[in-house]
Parts: structure tokens; C-alpha cells; sequence
């Protein structure tokens, strides 16, 4: 019997050169029989046949070695005579491959239609013939793509991949032969999120006693942890420890990153990460200048700074790696506790070191003093980059335009933003945002809106926030023009407004008394898929009992209940309110009230003092205090207003007396007087002539650091009138205008002056 053995060309000449494996390893049973016999049923090669395989040329005799003759003889090599072409090319296909290794040959058969071609058996069993050799030729990176291949097909066929494992096991006699495939099975399927896969491959390959090479296990780790697969990257690194390979440095530095990362209810576990970083340098393994760089990063993390520190200080002392890595993580996390000034010394000793900062050094000093509002110092360093020839990023330079913003230098921080365009710089968002921000924060919309043409002229795309913030602003403006023309570019431009920006401009709609255009702009609204909410009615309804028309406020609540919104407690006190102050018919107000409950809706402190306030202002006490008592029975609070609002009742019928025992009652409850509490006071002494009473309580007011307004003094200078103190009553004119009060109709008419008479200072 003849034996061929292939001679191969040089891999450095771009074609494949003499297998460099010995002709014992080819010979042995299991892997001959991957080359040369696919199995029973497939093609068996005799060498009588190679002559139609055009292999002639490359056919040595070896017929003198006996070692090789005994290695062939322990098996047949049965002659056949090819019956199927198909098969017939297959063979033609694998035995160029075995002869070339050429890759531009095999990286065309695709797995997928080879079977469509040849049938999956005769593919598979080709194709692990393929990959074995690939793989023992070194050629890993290409019998990788063969098996991500074959996996892909699998998947795509929902068959079980884990077949695979003993499809491409060699020999059972001779399993470390099958090692490098299985290592790269390994590689497939973690790269492709099967985890369970490639894990199960490890398990297998370890229980036939395969010896893996620690890259690919380090490369499972790595994803399993990536995936946050805790429990399994546990039991990966126990079972490297105990059974092998031995975990390397890099095997350590994964799981000392695992650790020194937050992950999904997974904190930052710095002790275990120290454990493990114990356990490396035990070993014997030294870890890297990235090991200790994860490391340092994750204690900064944590907030342990001085740990931190410290461990720079030790790696410094023992001539252990460290880079700029390891010094930015420690900048950065004295600049997030707020010590910039101790970062810009250790990037000081950093240069002292000879590790030069580089352009993230220099960003995260410039942003942590720009954020403290040491803008001078950002720019300095600034200087210290361009003198470096580190030409500072856009976002270093945003740093200090948020800064002068921050601090309300809009001015400064405008010329700065057109020193940069001279430089060449070409503004982002963030930057055109953050002078934008300024200028609206300012209520300058001018300089805003030459931004905004700005940046659409240079291509620059307005983004959600900038949209809300202009139009908002417009509306606080009452400029609902320009508000609405905003909203229908934001639309065009794909984003979608949302639900608050949008009751600003019902706000305006309403605001004008334009309440059709409110509704109709709402069904815009709903078909833009913006839904009204709750308070988009209570809007409507506001501005409806503000222009008096409470019974069309009354119909806007069926048009909720279509939208599937329930009118609150707060709808129902707004109409209320509304009906309380008609001077024709506020016991509506009163029914409403009543009505309240079967409409599920209980009435609040709000509801009550409403009335109560109601049946004050028509001298009704006696019902405006029974609703006032059933507050504190039923543990409703009694603000300011309440208590207000019987004083004033109490006042407006005279009794002052029963007035100034409620206020003495108010102050004992800790509730504070407003302005409107003193007011009705005042003006109730000043009544009884009691201009002793009145000025204490504005002294009262004073020290309570309660404003009076301009009704407060009117009532104080008509008491000093009614005592006949023009002199004091003129006095007290004169310093409600030094302190910023404009006297109304009221006030002029008091003191017997005309509303046109103009007053010197």
C-alpha cells in the first residue's frame, strides 16, 4: 500500500509552506482518519484515485519507513469508485485545502451552502476536517471564522449546538489533538452571547481531560463578567484555580475589573477586589500597570480617596507601573469631593514624575474649577495646554462657557464662545446650549434666537431641551406666536413636545380669553399622541373663573371624563371659588359643595376655606364658623388663610374685638399672619380710631419680616385722616413711595389729592 503525505508552501509567501507536523502526528488513526476517510457512507480515498484529484505532483513515497507503513496498516483505505459528482467536488474542494491551505479558497465556501449543495452530513464532516487542519497549522484566526460559521447555521437551523462539542472532537484515544478547535469553539460562542454554550464546552473539555489554553478561558471570563453573570464567573475562577489552566495576570486583572465595577444591583466590591489582588501578588503573578489602574479607579469610585492615594504613594516607593491612567482616576476623584486645588498639585508631582498630563488631566481640572466658579484658574490652565502644544477639546472649553454662565457673565462668556469660532473650533450642542440656557435664563431673546440661527446655519441640530426652553420662554413672554411657530419645528424635526411645554401654550391661548383655540389646540395635541393631563383643564377652568365665566369652567368637565381624566378636589374648589365670588348667585358655590362627595370627590382645607371665606365676605359668621370648627374636628389643617379669612369677616361687621381674639388664637396655633391678616387688622383699629393698635401691628409686621402693601398703608393713612393727622397721615404717603409702593386711587382719594397729582420725592 502507497502513502501520500501533501507538501505545503510557505505561509511567508502568502500560500501555506511545509506542514510543519510530523508525519507520526498525521498518521495517527484518529486525525488520518479526519483527513483522509469521512467517515462510513462519505468518500474514501485510495491512492489509485488521486490522479483524478490532481494531486500527482505533490505525492512523496515513504514506502522504506517502516514506522509510518505499521501506522497505515491498522487501518483500511478501501477503494471506491466515485459515483456522486457532487461529492465528487466536495472532495476536490477539502483535498485543495489539505494541499494549499489557501484561505481566499475556503473563506468562500460558506457552511450553509455546502450543505444545500452536498447535504449537512458530508458538509460537516468536510468542514471538521477543514478546521482541524486550519487549527493545527496555526491558522486559528481563520478556523475560528470556519466555526463561527457552523455555529451561525446551527442557530439559524435551531439545531442543538451543543452536538458540536463531539462533532469536533478528533479522536477520543488522542483527545489533546482537539484542544486549539475547542479552545475556539470556546471564543465562538462567548463573542456571540452564548455563554451557557461555551461553558459547557469548558465543562466537557476538562471532564475528557483536554488541556485548554488560558486565552480562551480568560476570553469567557471576560464575557461572562461582561454579562454580569456573577454565580458563573465564581465558579470559572474556582475551577481555573483548582484544576487549570492556572489563571495568568490577565485572568487576575478581569476579576479584579469584575469587582472594581458597578453593575446591575451589583455595587463596587472593593474588598473583594483587594482579596484578589492579594491572592495575584501570592502567586507570583505581577500585575500590570492596568491591574493596578482598575484598581485605583474603583477606590476613587468608592469615595476612599486617601486609599487611594496611598496606594499610589506605595506602587511610587516600590518602582511598581503606574501610568496617567492611574494619576486621572485620583484627579478626578479629588475634583468630584470637591478638593480641585489637591488634584492640581498631584498633577504637579505627576510632572515631577515624568508622566506627562494629557488632554483628560487637564479636562477634569478645568471642569472641577469652572464648577466651583474658579473660572480663573480653568483658563489658566487652558493657557497651560495650548503652551504644551495640547490643543484643549470643545468640551474643556464648554467647561469654562458653563462656568461664566453659571456665575451670570453672559457677556463674557458670549465673547469667549466667538474667541473659540476665530481659533477654528466648531461649536457642538453642548456649547450653543449652554450660551442659549444663558441668554433665556437672562429673558434675552434676541441674543438667543441669532444662537439658534446660528446653529441651524452651520447644521447643528436643536435639540429637545433647547425646543421646551424656547418655548416656554416665549409663553412667559405672552409671545404665543413665536411659541407655537417653535412647536411645529420641534415636530418637524422629530422630536415630540412634552406634556408640560404644552400646557404653557394652552396657558397663553387661555391667558388672551381665546379658550376655542385652547380646545382645538389640544385635539393637535392628542394628534401628535400628546395627551392632556390633569392639569391642562385645571388651566382651562383657572382662566374661565378668571374672566368670570364659571358655568362654561362647569362644562369643560364632561370633555375631561371623554379624556379619561377625573376632575380632583382641586377642579371642583376652582369652580367653586369661581361661584363664590359671583355677586348674583354664589350659593352654587354652597351646592357644589354639598354635591361633592357623590361625585367621589371629598372636599379639602382648600374647599372649606373657600367657603368660608365666601360666608365671611356677606357678614354670614355664624356659618362661616361652624365650617371653620369642622376643619380641626375632621383634621383638616388651618393655614394662614383661614384663619384670614374669619378675621376679615369679623372686621368687615365690626367686631374687631372677636377679630383680634382670632389672631391672638392664630399666633398660639404657630400659624403666621400674612399680609392680608395685618391689613384687615389695621384697618379694623384705624376704624375705632385705635392708631395705637394699628401701629403696633405694623411694628408687628416689621419684626415678623411681613411687607405691608399698598392697601396696608391706605388703611393706616385713613386712620390717621379720621383723627384728623394729616401731618402723619402725609408722612406715611411719603414712605410707602420711598420704599418702592405706588399709592393707588384709593390713597389719593384719602388724602383728598387728585390720582393725577404728582408728588416730589
Amino acid at each position: 500500500m502507497q502513502l501520500l503525505v501533501l507538501n505545503l508552501q510557505s505561509p511567508n509567501l502568502g500560500l501555506m509552506g511545509i506542514f510543519r507536523y510530523s508525519r507520526t502526528c498525521l498518521l495517527k488513526p484518529g486525525l488520518l482518519r479526519s483527513l483522509l476517510i469521512w467517515r462510513r457512507g462519505c468518500l474514501y480515498v485510495h491512492f489509485s484515485d488521486l490522479s483524478a484529484l490532481q494531486l500527482e505532483d505533490n505525492v512523496s513515497h515513504y514506502s522504506s519507513m517502516s514506522e509510518t507503513d505499521s501506522d497505515v496498516d491498522k487501518f483500511m483505505v478501501p477503494r471506491i469508485k466515485f459515483k456522486n459528482p457532487k461529492r465528487c467536488e466536495l472532495s476536490r474542494l477539502v483535498v485543495e485545502l489539505l494541499k494549499t491551505l489557501n484561505w481566499d479558497v475556503a473563506r468562500q465556501v460558506k457552511f450553509s451552502k455546502s450543505v444545500n449543495v452536498y447535504g449537512f452530513f458530508n458538509s460537516i464532516n468536510a468542514f471538521r476536517t477543514i478546521v482541524h487542519v486550519f487549527a493545527l497549522a496555526g491558522l486559528q484566526r481563520e478556523a475560528q471564522y470556519l466555526l463561527t460559521d457552523i455555529v451561525f447555521y446551527y442557530k439559524e437551523e435551531n439545531l442543538n449546538v451543543s452536538g458540536l462539542f463531539s462533532t469536533f472532537l478528533d479522536s477520543p484515544e488522542c483527545v489533546g489533538r482537539s484542544a486549539t478547535v475547542f479552545s475556539l469553539l470556546i471564543k465562538v460562542f462567548a463573542s456571540n452571547k452564548m455563554l451557557a454554550d461555551a461553558k459547557d464546552v469548558f465543562m466537557q473539555a476538562k471532564k475528557i481531560g483536554v488541556e485548554l489554553n488560558i486565552s480562551s478561558c480568560n476570553f469567557l471570563l471576560k464575557c461572562l463578567a461582561e454579562g454580569d453573570k456573577l454565580e458563573a464567573v465564581r465558579s470559572l475562577f474556582d475551577d481555573l484555580k483548582n484544576s487549570g489552566p492556572s489563571p495568568n495576570v490577565y485572568t487576575y486583572t478581569i476579576m479584579i475589573n469584575f469587582y472594581c465595577k458597578e453593575r446591575h444591583g451589583q455595587n463596587i466590591d472593593m474588598e473583594q477586589a483587594s482579596l484578589i489582588l492579594e491572592e495575584m501578588e501570592k502567586k507570583g503573578e505581577n500585575p500590570t500597570v492596568v491591574t493596578y489602574g482598575v484598581y485605583i479607579h474603583a477606590l476613587c469610585r468608592v469615595g476612599s480617596i486617601e486609599d487611594a492615594w496611598n496606594k499610589i504613594q506605595d506602587l511610587r516607593s516600590s518602582n511598581q507601573p503606574l501610568n496617567i491612567y492611574c494619576y486621572n482616576a485620583l484627579i478626578q476623584g479629588f475634583c468630584q469631593k470637591g478638593r480641585p486645588d489637591e488634584a492640581l498639585k498631584l498633577l504637579e508631582e505627576m510632572k515631577d514624575e515624568g508622566i506627562s498630563p494629557d488632554i483628560y488631566s487637564y479636562s477634569i481640572l478645568v471642569n472641577a474649577f469652572c464648577t466651583e466658579g474658579d473660572i480663573e484658574s480653568g483658563m489658566n490652565l487652558i493657557q497651560e495646554m495650548e503652551h504644551c502644544n495640547k490643543k484643549p477639546p470643545l468640551v474643556c472649553c464648554t467647561s469654562v462657557l458653563m462656568g461664566l454662565r453659571t456665575k451670570g457673565l453672559v457677556n463674557d462668556c458670549l465673547n469667549f464662545f466667538h474667541e473659540l469660532s476665530a481659533k477654528g473650533y466648531k461649536h457642538d450642542l453642548i456649547s450653543y446650549s449652554t450660551l442659549i440656557h444663558g441668554f433665556l435664563k437672562g429673558h434675552n431673546m434676541k441674543s438667543a434666537n441669532n444662537l439658534v440661527h446660528e446653529m441651524r446655519k452651520n447644521g447643528v441640530v436643536l435639540d429637545y431641551i433647547i425646543y421646551i426652553s424656547l418655548i416656554r420662554e416665549y409663553c412667559r413672554k405672552g409671545c404665543l406666536k413665536e411659541a407655537l411657530k417653535n412647536f411645529c419645528t420641534m415636530l418637524q424635526d422629530g422630536l415630540q413636545p412634552d406634556i408640560i411645554t404644552c400646557n404653557h401654550i394652552v396657558d397663553q391661548y387661555c391667558s388672551r380669553g381665546q379658550f376655542e383655540e385652547a380646545l382645538i389646540y389640544i385635539n393637535q395635541m392628542k394628534d401628535q399622541n400628546i395627551l392632556p393631563n390633569s392639569y391642562t383643564y385645571s388651566v382651562i377652568i383657572n382662566w374661565l373663573c378668571k374672566y368670570r365665566a364659571v358655568d362654561k369652567a362647569w362644562e369643560v368637565l364632561p370633555i375631561m371624563f371623554k379624556d379619561n381624566i377625573f376632575p380632583s378636589v382641586i377642579h371642583y374648589t376652582t369652580i367653586m371659588d369661581g361661584y363664590a365670588k359671583q355677586f348674583k348667585n354664589p350659593m352654587k358655590a354652597w351646592k357644589l359643595y354639598r354635591k361633592m362627595p357623590k361625585l367621589g370627590c371629598k372636599p379639602d382645607n382648600v374647599t372649606r376655606t373657600v367657603l368660608v371665606d365666601m360666608f365671611s365676605k356677606r357678614g354670614k359668621m355664624s356659618k362661616a364658623l361652624d365650617l371653620f370648627k369642622e376643619m380641626a374636628e375632621e383634621g383638616l389643617s388651618r393655614d394662614e388663610f383661614a384663619f384670614t379669612a374669619i378675621i376679615d369677616g369679623y372686621c368687615r361687621v365690626g367686631n374687631v374685638k372677636r377679630a383680634w381674639s382670632m389672631y391672638k388664637k392664630m399666633k398660639r396655633n404657630n400659624v403666621t399672619p400674612n399680609v392680608k391678616t395685618y391689613t384687615c387688622l389695621v384697618d379694623g383699629f384705624c376704624k375705632l380710631k385705635r392708631l395705637d393698635m394699628a401701629t403696633m401691628l405694623i411694628d408687628d409686621m416689621k419684626r415678623n419680616n411681613v411687607t405691608p402693601d399698598v392697601k396696608t398703608y391706605t388703611a393706616l393713612i385713613a386712620g390717621y385722616q379720621r383723627i384728623e393727622n394729616i401731618d402723619r397721615a402725609y408722612e406715611v404717603f411719603d414712605e410707602m413711595k420711598k420704599k418702592g409702593i405706588s399709592p393707588d386711587h384709593i390713597a389719593y382719594v384719602t388724602l383728598g389729592l387728585g390720582a393725577d397729582v404728582v408728588t416730589e420725592d
